[in-house]
Order: C-alpha cells, then sequence, then structure tokens
C-alpha cells in the first residue's frame, strides 16, 4: 500500500467505530500484529527503549525514534503513528520541527504529551501546553496531506494533576485543533465516560489497569474512536522472558515446552510484511 494511501486510511480509521491499534517494538512483533489483523500500528517509546537497555521517559533521541519509526513503516503496508513523547523538546518550535520529520519518515500520525523530562518528571503549565499544541497543529495543516496529531494529558497518569484538570487541558487541545484526544489512564470507566463526555475529537484510550477489564464492544459503545495498547504487549514479552529465565537458571527446562513453533512464527512473518521479497533469507 502506498504511504498515501495509508495516511488517508489512518484519518478514516478515526472517523466512525473504533479501531484497535497495537504497539511493536520492532519488525518482527509489527508483522506478527499485522498478520493478526491490525489495521494500524504505533510505535511505543517504552517498548523501543526497552530493546535498547534503557528506561522509558527520555530515554531515547529524537533521531532513534525517528528511525526506529521510518523502521517500522517499511516492514508492513499498515499506517503507523509515532508515540513521540513530549516531542522531544519543551518549546513549540522543537515540537513543530518533530512534527515535520515524522511526517518526512512516513508516519501518518504522532502523539505529543504535556510532560518535560528536565530536573525529573512534571507537567508543563497550561498555557505552554496549548501553545505547543498549536505549533504542532500549523506544522501538521502545512503539511497538505492527512497526519492525524494526538495531544495527550498525561498528567492524571503520573499522578502530576487531577482528572478534573486533564479533561481542561483535553478541552484546550481539542480547541486548539488537535485531531485526536489521549488522556492516559482514567482511575476507571465512570471516569472514562467523563473524558468522553466532555470533548468532541476522537479519544483514544489505553488498555491498561481497570480499563483492560472493559472489551472492545463496550468501550465502543462507550465512545471510544481508537485504543492502544502502549507497551503491555511489550511487557507481556518480557514477563516471559523473565518467567522463563527463571525456570531455565533453576535447572527447570519444562517451561520452554511453551514456545511457538518456528514454522508457526515463520508464516506469520511473512503474512505479516509487506512484501514477498522482504522476506526470507535476503531479506532485512
Amino acid at each position: 500500500m502506498k504511504l498515501s494511501d495509508r495516511h488517508a486510511l489512518f484519518a478514516d480509521l478515526h472517523k466512525t467505530g473504533c479501531f484497535v491499534m497495537p504497539n511493536p517494538w520492532d519488525r518482527g512483533s509489527a508483522r506478527m500484529m499485522a498478520a493478526s489483523g491490525a489495521v494500524a500500528l504505533a510505535t511505543t517509546s517504552a517498548g523501543h527503549a526497552f530493546t535498547l537497555g534503557r528506561a522509558d521517559m527520555g530515554g531515547v533521541t529524537r533521531d532513534e525514534a525517528l528511525a526506529h519509526a521510518q523502521d517500522i513503516i517499511s516492514t508492513t503496508n499498515l499506517p503507523v503513528s509515532g508515540d513521540f513523547e513530549n516531542g522531544f523538546g519543551d518549546d513549540p518550535d522543537t515540537v513543530a520541527e518533530t512534527i515535520r520529520l515524522a511526517a518526512e519518515v512516513g508516519l501518518s500520525g504522532c502523539g505529543i504529551e504535556d510532560m518535560g523530562f528536565e530536573d525529573g518528571l512534571n507537567a508543563y503549565d497550561f498555557d505552554l501546553t496549548v501553545e505547543r499544541i498549536r505549533a504542532a497543529v500549523a506544522a501538521v495543516r502545512a503539511l497538505g496531506r492527512p497526519f492525524v496529531l494526538t495531544a495527550r494529558a498525561d498528567g492524571v497518569m503520573n499522578g502530576l494533576y487531577d482528572l478534573g484538570e486533564g479533561i481542561r487541558r483535553l478541552q484546550a487541545l481539542e480547541a486548539a485543533g488537535a485531531d485526536c484526544l489521549y488522556l492516559p489512564v482514567p482511575p476507571g470507566r465512570a471516569e472514562l465516560a467523563q473524558v468522553l463526555g466532555a470533548v468532541t475529537a476522537p479519544v483514544n484510550a489505553l488498555s491498561v489497569g481497570p480499563l483492560q477489564d472493559l472489551s472492545l464492544a463496550e468501550l465502543t459503545a462507550m465512545g471510544v474512536r481508537r485504543i492502544s495498547l502502549g507497551s503491555q504487549i511489550a511487557r507481556v514479552t518480557h514477563a516471559a522472558i523473565r518467567d522463563a529465565m527463571g525456570g531455565v537458571m533453576a535447572g527447570d527446562f519444562t517451561v520452554l515446552k511453551g514456545s511457538a513453533s518456528g514454522d508457526e512464527i515463520d508464516a506469520m512473518l511473512q503474512e505479516g510484511c509487506a512484501d514477498d521479497r522482504d522476506f526470507g533469507p535476503q531479506g532485512p
């Protein structure tokens, strides 16, 4: 699928219904997610950081994130959105430049958080938060092609402000022109309903914590437009490594009986790749 078609598809997915957007951390996980029926993907800052042996939240540079995103884009035919944390800078001009660079590598969208990492994790003040998204919106509109800008209010998840402040920020970010809104993670279903009732733009829900108890059908009925998994699949994978190695290093190899067969993995990797020429001994 041409990149232009992917960009149009990604924008269209946000207009009606609800879809699941899983988050791969390398080519193999991207292809397996595509083979499983995903219609769009997003990078995961935490999952990517884990592959580099680093922590999330500022552990990856913009150049590394852009190269990683380009790698994910190249391996399937699906649209890809970038998890680009705070846009890799505090000031609005840096955020705008990040959006332009994200579009250049072929991303169909990008998420921008309202968190800074200088002197520890902190929430940008309200006015700066809005100015950063206004700059991002201006950069998107200058592209002349579909690009879904997701504005995030992460302070509830990180314990830096309450739900009321998070909703106030989302409303201002919607007014600033954001295409999609994202408040991870409301404490429960009632709080998610408050978020949905306070805005009209498409809302992304992160399936983590209490929201993992809600099905796709339930989230759709509530009005959620997009469900992302964040680093959850990466964390499930790392839990498997932890548990398997715990048994192996204790001398018990029976845990390895739960592995998938090479043929099964190969079949999924081939099904999910962008082009059959990319699969096999001569592939990347």
